[in-house]
């Protein structure tokens, strides 16, 4: 009886305490503030963040902002300038050597994805061999943890200079990120919501628009890129720090030693007086002078020299029109193919009509080494077509395969290909030559002869196209 009547208060008092704790405010946790960006910068290689780090260090110091950085990849297919590992190695060093440079510009915040370093120009292979999907995933992923107002990283195009897949891969991915992570649909098993406590493979984050993108460029030529974005003196004395901020960036930088080591050898040894010379110096400067941020597109409604934190809300920004319509053609055209084909329906697909586009098409390559230039023929009608190839080359250079005539099978668009071999030049040769123009022309039996042309400057060393 007495076990009974014990039996009973207790389930008493647990009903009362479960009244009473349903009835009580409870607490539902946050997301993490610990790792809220105001500017998220996500780049290639382990150096690859001096293309932002004046701006960074501006923002850091001055304007009080919370940064992170992204790098896509650990860089282990580069060249150890200053001890002997390689590869997987030289990767983990480089990694080391990413977190101190960041750790010098004040920031803690740092994730690696999983691309493998791809020593190539085209976009497509990069993308291929880090595996698109998987990394796109763990980005997203970070931009529903860090929750950026503004993102920096390269720009998805192809210039001389800017040749490095690598580098366009992650402003592919960045902008796929931009436009995805708000979509509740994409990789929804980061989304789970409420769970149980010891739920393991979910990850609980919610959907995160960033607000603002920019690019920063390797090309040759920045002064194409004037007023297409916000400028900023790197010169400018920082308030905080009583520095210039490409002093402070340049600082930063000098924890690449695997990277550059006589460089920073040599710098460690000037005096500010010389470091101020040679950074005053256009030809000598690590850093253009005013820097543009190049403006890739606003979520809200905002201008590309708008600051970078304006607008971040308001009116939502609709999507440029690009003026092209050649899908609804009645005849057969003729575009390039590859990295530039893919690029003309990414431009289109992610509202980014409005940044720059090299006119014409130009790459440069490594004299004595094959010029591949990839061509798509779009069939008016699902039929078999004749069509013959020709090319133009500059004296000296010659067409290894791609032109003749071709019996295409019906299928909507056929993919071919044009390999020129390039002359072997000295360098004084290089020093006097300019850029070379090709020209692939096309003619079929239904339409006339189609011209396609494109800019090509030989160099004595470049990545394999």
């Amino acid at each position: 009886m007495k076990c009974y009547l014990m039996r009973t208060m207790l389930l008493v008092i647990l009903t009362i305490a479960r009244s009473l704790w349903a009835q009580s405010t409870q607490k539902v946790n946050p997301p993490d503030d610990r790792y809220k960006t105001d500017i998220l910068v996500v780049v290639a290689h382990p150096d690859d963040e001096a293309f932002f780090t004046p701006y960074v260090e501006r923002a850091i110091y001055d304007m009080h902002k919370r940064v992170a950085v992204i790098f896509s990849t650990h860089g282990g297919s580069g060249v150890n300038r200053f001890t002997r590992e390689r590869g997987p190695a030289m990767a983990n060093e480089r990694e080391i050597e990413a977190r101190e440079a960041c750790t010098r510009l004040g920031i803690k915040n740092v994730w690696f994805l999983d691309g493998k370093d791809t020593a190539s120009q085209n976009v497509l292979n990069s993308l291929s061999n880090w595996g698109h999907g998987a990394n796109l995933e763990k980005l997203i992923g970070l931009f529903r943890l860090t929750r950026p107002e503004v993102v920096f990283t390269h720009f998805p195009g192809v210039f001389i200079g800017e040749n490095h897949g690598d580098h366009q891969a992650t402003g592919v991915l960045v902008v796929e990120a931009f436009d995805l992570a708000a979509n509740p649909t994409v990789f929804s098993s980061q989304l789970a919501g409420d769970m149980n406590h010891y739920e393991s493979y979910l990850s609980n984050l919610q959907t995160w628009q960033a607000k603002k993108i920019y690019f920063g460029s390797d090309a040759s030529d920045n002064k194409q890129f004037d007023g297409s974005g916000p400028t900023y003196s790197v010169r400018e004395i920082s308030p905080a720090l009583k520095k210039p901020y490409w002093r402070l960036a340049l600082d930063s930088a000098m924890a690449h030693w695997t990277q550059f080591p006589d460089d920073i050898d040599r710098l460690s040894k000037m005096s500010d007086a010389e470091l101020e010379k040679m950074m005053s110096d256009p030809n000598s400067a690590w850093w253009s002078e005013p820097s543009t941020l190049i403006f890739g597109k606003s979520y809200y409604a905002s201008k590309p020299t708008d600051d970078v934190f304006s607008n971040l809300d308001g009116k939502v920004a609709g999507c440029p029109s690009s003026g092209e319509n050649q899908t609804a053609s009645s005849v057969s055209y003729l575009t390039l193919g590859g990295p530039w084909g893919f690029y003309d329906e990414f431009r289109k697909a992610h509202c980014l009509q409005g940044i720059r586009v090299a006119d014409p098409p130009e790459i440069g390559i490594k004299t004595a080494t094959t010029l591949s230039i990839p061509l798509t023929v779009h069939h008016a009608e699902k039929k078999t077509m004749e069509i013959i190839v020709k090319a133009e080359v500059p004296q000296g250079w010659k067409v290894h395969s791609g032109t003749g005539k071709f019996l295409l099978p019906a299928e909507d668009s056929t993919n071919l290909r044009v390999e020129i071999e390039t002359p072997a030049l000295s360098g004084a040769e290089l020093k006097k030559t300019t850029r070379q123009r090709i020209r692939i022309k096309v003619e079929d039996d239904r339409v006339a002869e189609q011209e396609l042309v494109m800019d090509v400057e030989l160099r004595s060393s470049a990545l394999p196209q």
